[in-house]
């Protein structure tokens, strides 16, 4: 477990340039101390006011109040061009820390247990390197997003034109991975992470006794065919070359044996990676509770909610961050598309509105215990990853905004 800070000599840090490396204490104090107080979604109040504080004593130009919390940092190039933008998420989860460490949670039933106090942190070392070193044409904004974890904070973040003012040309951004070690990066071109869509059903039954079936609708029969049937969708419906899945997370009914409830109540949620599959999940799970509720004589509801979109990369600016991955880290892994995950990213909302990359930054160390999943009680990183990330993003900035400039 870690709890001594680590140090600027770490081989992982060897092609990081030395005013970068430099700021890695100060960059373990920010993210500790944003890592003591975790925020939920649309109320990072201390974490904007953290935030704003940095950039105002920076001299950094920022719009605060986007989309409730959100704050975005703009800094000029010392020569005009394009701009890009870099994306940090902000919130916290609703989970009781359980880390024996200093800078353990002070907030009972949250923690940030997915890297975002991380995230913020490379976005803020990345704002004031630039801000010191403004060598590049164009302008790279920093967007600080709130409720990443739901309910999004992106595309409300978009419809307040965050992308605007001066308008975005390409976006990137980072997520801290622990199913990747520290050093290593992943990129690829394409699908990232999956589309996020969740429904909840209650089937409407006729209840009764246990021993006199006949005169009842068992609503438990039917949510456990509708289970079953369900999971024919990705197995005979699908491309099998695609991904997809289909889980069934919840499944509530009846209060005591010997009575057949009246109703059942079931929800999942559904992932895949082809945009094309949008909208045909929705229809096909209806089309089959709706088929098979009828078939017993039940009703039932349905609510279906869209999420968030899959994360889809940009081949030109992916290339563009693997380039840059490629010459900072220094394992035999090093840069691997092998990343792919069914997890969601409301990320995904920028990378519709403009071409960009979104990428995991390896922050998993075994030898340190800091290997934990994310979402877990005890996750933690190695926060030698931290200055990792600001070489990374910085190298993205020289080399877009640089790229027609010379």
């Amino acid at each position: 477990m870690q709890s001594a800070l680590p140090t600027i000599t770490s081989p992982q840090l060897q092609q990081v340039r030395l005013p970068i490396r430099q700021l890695l204490p100060q960059l373990v104090e920010w993210r500790r101390q944003l890592h003591q107080q975790p925020e939920l979604g649309f109320q990072e109040h201390q974490t904007a006011a953290f935030i704003t504080q940095k950039l105002t004593q920076w001299g950094i130009q920022h719009n605060t109040g986007i989309a409730k919390t959100g704050i975005v940092a703009t800094i000029p190039g010392d020569r005009p061009g394009q701009v890009l933008a870099i994306r940090a998420d902000m919130d916290a989860l609703p989970v009781q820390e359980e880390n024996d460490v200093p800078y353990k949670s002070q907030i009972d039933g949250r923690m940030h247990a997915c890297g975002h106090d991380g995230h913020v942190t490379i976005a803020l070392g990345t704002a004031y390197y630039l801000s010191q070193n403004p060598h590049f044409a164009g302008t790279v904004k920093i967007i600080f997003q709130p409720a990443e974890e739901g309910p999004g904070g992106a595309a409300p973040m978009i419809a307040a034109g965050a992308l605007k003012q001066p308008n975005v040309d390409a976006i990137i951004g980072l997520h801290l991975w622990n199913q990747l070690p520290i050093g290593t990066v992943g990129v690829r071109t394409g699908a990232l992470m999956a589309a996020v869509e969740v429904f909840r059903c209650t089937i409407l039954g006729k209840g009764g006794h246990g021993a006199i079936p006949q005169q009842t609708i068992d609503s438990v029969v039917i949510g456990a065919q509708i289970v079953n049937a369900l999971q024919a969708i990705v197995a005979r419906n699908i491309d099998p070359i695609e991904s997809a899945v289909v889980t069934v997370g919840e499944f509530h009914a009846g209060s005591t044996v010997n009575v057949i409830a009246d109703t059942a109540r079931l929800g999942g949620t559904v992932r895949y990676f082809n945009p094309d599959y949008a909208g045909y999940f929705k229809a096909r799970i209806e089309q089959i509770i709706a088929g098979i509720c009828q078939s017993h004589g039940a009703n039932y509801e349905l609510n279906y909610e869209v999420y968030y979109p899959p994360v889809i990369n940009d081949g030109a600016i992916a290339d563009l961050v693997r380039s840059a991955a490629a010459a900072v880290v220094a394992t035999p892994l090093g840069v691997t598309p092998n990343c792919q995950t069914m997890g969601g990213e409301d990320m995904s909302f920028f990378l519709q509105a403009v071409p960009g990359c979104y990428f995991f930054l390896g922050s998993a160390n075994p030898e340190k215990g800091l290997n934990f999943p994310h979402h877990h009680p005890r996750f933690d990183f190695d926060e030698t990853a931290l200055p990792l990330g600001i070489e990374i993003f910085t190298r993205c900035v020289e080399a877009f905004l640089n790229k027609t400039h010379g």
